[in-house]
Parts: structure tokens; C-alpha cells; sequence
């Protein structure tokens, strides 16, 4: 059952090795075992602050996050097959000459991505916390014990989001109703606080008090959807023949008023054909944001004084960048080479998709900020939303080019876009402790962000483009 596992662990690590390099992508786990080492020294003032319990539920939180974007498998599945497997000869296509099923190959696959994420991820984390421990009067038994959680928050995660997929690829309704549902119980209990909200999690209830029925309950949580989803996946991508009007000219006239009509205008009908459409947004992006929103409205419940809807704009600033790894995910770069076409134009073009896309954010921070009863502070909250989303935009555009998705797990390049982000990120969250209207300063990131983004289009045209 297992013969394919090892062979498509060294083959997802020469993948990363001939991008990055073998020293550039081995120095990654490195790099947040420091990150996690310095962080766990700011732990005892945030203790001072906030309750430990829902310290935990953040931490534990942010790692099933971690889950959710390794486990669509489901709705990504046939993408991946067709744009990216198809152009190299993967062991995620043996079954086409070998004697082994798609499931076999995609159990296999689901293990070997849990095995190279917990690598890359979770042992680093909590190692670094663990040398930190001991200058912090942390007992070593606590640690342990965090390992067995946050591995347990990762893993429902991963396995709950495998089954949403699952769910999507036999019925997109039930899939949009499902988690329509999902979204709204969570809201309403963190509304009404009908229970404790780290009680929907059980590996936060096992961290802060050990006992079996948390740690059966969260095995429940792993165990059950990944059989149910290993059981009914579907494996059979067959090549329908779709046929679609031209659209292309019609899209390029009503855009005409952007530098770069024609492949804006390609952009939206690939995101139209491509599978899942704008449910890879409302997947990838929406479901995760309204959790952190969830996550951060209990959070800073505890810090008086702290508006709660500005620290999430400004945090959403940072998350709406990942709109702009999606419309980099699938498009096929070397296809590019061969047309009379710049970088830069390409890039001019993505940005320009992106900044349309940014209305659907937008839109979000509207609609929380009625929810949440703050529009008060819907305008510096909207400023600052707007003002860190181009900034950090243009410090991936010129960081990672056309390859956001690979480019950031280069040790080096992640390093720079960390010490990029993180300090403006902590200036204007500490801004608006002080008085949310400071967060009005925000627009003095756009001088710094047209800067990058024009440095980037001088420096990727000088680089040739590489298709993964």
C-alpha cells in the first residue's frame, strides 16, 4: 500500500531542490524554527494580556488554517492533473502505465503531504519554542504536549477540508450549502457564546486540559472524514469536450480602458473555465478569513481599546495578496516564451486582475463591519485595508516574480518578504492600539509600493521565465 511513498517524498523534494536549490529550500524549516525561537520570547507579555486559553485557540487555529491549504485536494485535483501533472512525468500519474489505482496513489499522496508538512512545519515550530523553553521556566512535558496538539490541529484541519473537497467534486450544491452552513454556525456560536469556542476544537481543550475525550474526540475528527473522503473520491477526471464561445475580443473591449485589455481579459476566461472557477476564491480565501476573523474578535475581546475591525483590515491586506498567487497558480509561463511579450506586461496585467479581485475583500470588510455593528471604523479601516494590500503585493511581485506559489518557500526569499511584512504590520496594528484613526498613515505605504512593483518589472524582465 505504501511502495509509492517513499519514491514520491524524494520526488517532492527534488521538485523544490531543482527551483530553490537544495541549501536555499533545506534552510527553510530552519528559518521557522528562528522565527519561532524569538517568538516564544514575546509569549510571557502576551500572557500578561490575553487569557491563555485563547492564546492556544489562535495558535492552534492558525495550524488548522495550515491544514485547509494543504488539503484541497478535492477541488484542485483535476487542475492540477491537467495543467501541471500533464507536463511531467509525476508517480501521481503511474496508474496510466502501471499496474496501481488513483486511489492508491492519491492515499499515498494524501500520507506524503502529511509527512512533508509536518517536517516543514510543525517539528520546526515546536522545536524552536522547545530551546526556548527553558529560559522561559516552560516545562518540557508542555512541549511535548504541543507537539501532539498542533499536530492534531493540523491534521482536522487537513482532514476536514479533504472531505469538503470530496464533497465539491460529486455535488457543488450540497459542497456551497455545507459550507455555507458551516460558516454560519461557527459565527453564530462566537456570537451568541452559547459555548466556549476553543470547545470547537478539541485539540485546544486537550492542550489546556489532558484527558481522553478531547484526544478521542479529535482523532474522531481526523479518522472519520479522511476515510469517508479516501473512500468516495473521485479519481475518474475524464476529458469532456466543453465548448465555449469566444469571448475574448467582448471581454477586451469592455476592459479596453486598462493597459493591458487582451490578457486581463484571458485571465478572467481562465478563471472561468478552470475548475472550480471563483470557488477556488471563495475556498481558499473566504472560508480561512472568516476564521481568523472569528479567531481575532475573541482574541482581542480581552485588550481594551483595540478596534477590532481595523487590526483585521490591516491583517486582510496581507491575506488578499494570496488572490494574486492564484492567478499565477495555473497559468502555463513557458507558453509565454514563444509570444512577443515582456515580463513586465505580464505582470502589468496580473496586477490589474488582482486589483479588480480586491473588490471581493472589499466587499467582506463591508460586510463584517456591519455584522460586528463597528462601521464607524469602516473608513481607516478600508484606508489601511487598501494601503498594506498594495504594499504587500508589491513586495511579492518583487520578491517572486510570476512564481509566488514556489518562490516563497525559498529560505532566502521567504526571510526578505518576512522582514518586509512584519514590521509595517506591527507598526500599524501598535498605531492603532493607540488611536484607530493613526491607521490614516497607511496611504504612506503606496509611495513604497509603486516603487517596488516598478523595480519589479525592470528586474523579471531581465530574467528569463521558468515553467513548474
Amino acid at each position: 500500500m505504501f511502495t509509492l511513498l517513499v519514491p514520491m517524498i524524494r520526488e517532492e523534494w527534488r521538485i523544490h531542490a531543482t527551483i530553490f536549490g537544495t541549501v536555499g529550500f533545506a534552510l527553510f524549516p530552519l528559518l521557522v524554527l528562528g522565527f519561532a525561537w524569538m517568538g516564544s520570547f514575546i509569549l510571557p507579555l502576551f500572557l500578561s494580556i490575553v487569557p491563555a486559553a485563547q492564546i492556544a485557540l489562535l495558535l492552534h487555529g492558525l495550524f488548522s488554517l495550515i491544514g485547509v491549504m494543504v488539503g484541497s485536494f478535492g477541488i484542485m485535483g483535476r487542475e492540477f492533473m491537467n495543467r501541471r501533472f500533464g507536463q511531467a512525468s509525476l508517480l501521481a500519474y503511474s496508474s496510466r502505465t502501471l499496474p496501481v489505482t488513483e486511489r492508491n496513489i492519491f492515499f499515498n499522496f494524501f500520507i506524503k503531504d502529511v509527512i512533508y508538512y509536518f517536517f516543514l512545519w510543525i517539528i520546526p515550530f515546536v522545536a524552536g519554542f522547545g530551546l526556548a523553553s527553558p529560559f522561559l521556566g516552560v516545562n518540557a512535558s508542555v512541549v511535548f504536549l504541543l507537539l501532539l496538539t498542533v499536530s492534531l490541529a493540523f491534521l482536522i484541519g487537513l482532514s476536514m477540508v479533504f472531505l469538503f473537497s470530496t464533497i465539491y467534486a460529486h455535488n457543488r450544491g450540497l459542497f456551497a450549502a455545507t459550507l455555507a452552513g458551516t460558516a454560519i454556525l461557527i459565527l453564530f456560536l462566537a456570537r451568541v457564546q452559547a459555548i466556549p469556542l476553543y470547545a470547537l476544537l478539541p485539540p485546544v481543550a486537550l492542550f489546556l486540559d489532558p484527558a481522553p475525550a478531547p484526544l478521542l474526540a479529535s482523532i474522531f475528527l481526523i479518522l472519520v472524514p479522511s476515510a469517508v473522503s479516501i473512500l468516495f473520491l473521485v479519481t475518474d477526471y475524464p476529458e469532456d469536450t466543453k465548448h465555449y464561445p469566444a469571448r475574448l475580443m467582448v471581454l477586451s473591449q469592455k476592459l479596453s480602458w486598462l493597459s493591458s485589455p487582451h490578457l486581463v481579459a484571458k485571465d478572467a476566461i481562465d478563471l472561468h473555465r478552470s475548475e472550480g472557477g471563483l470557488g477556488k476564491i471563495v475556498f481558499s480565501f473566504i472560508f480561512p478569513v472568516v476564521l481568523i476573523w472569528v479567531f481575532f474578535s475573541v482574541l482581542l475581546r480581552f485588550i481594551p481599546g483595540v478596534d477590532v475591525l481595523i487590526i483585521f483590515a490591516i491583517l486582510l491586506g496581507i491575506i488578499s495578496s494570496s488572490m494574486f498567487n492564484w492567478l499565477c497558480e495555473f497559468d502555463s509561463l513557458s507558453a509565454y516564451a514563444f509570444l512577443p511579450v515582456r515580463t513586465s506586461e505580464i505582470l502589468k496585467s496580473k496586477l490589474e486582475s488582482y486589483l479588480l479581485l480586491s473588490g471581493l475583500p472589499a466587499i467582506m470588510l463591508i460586510l463584517l463591519s456591519a455584522f460586528s455593528k463597528t462601521t464607524s471604523s469602516l473608513l481607516p479601516a478600508m484606508i489601511a485595508f487598501f494601503s498594506v494590500s498594495l504594499y504587500a503585493l508589491g513586495v511579492t511581485v518583487r520578491l517572486t516574480g510570476l512564481q509566488p506559489n514556489v518562490m516563497l518557500y525559498d529560505a532566502r526569499v521567504f526571510f526578505l518578504y518576512f522582514a518586509a511584512i512584519s514590521p509595517v504590520l506591527l507598526v500599524l496594528i501598535f498605531l492603532s492600539v493607540g488611536n484607530p484613526l493613526y491607521v490614516l498613515a497607511a496611504p504612506l505605504l503606496i509611495p513604497a509600493a509603486l516603487y517596488l512593483l516598478g523595480s519589479a518589472m525592470k528586474k523579471w524582465d531581465l530574467v528569463e521565465m521558468k515553467g513548474y
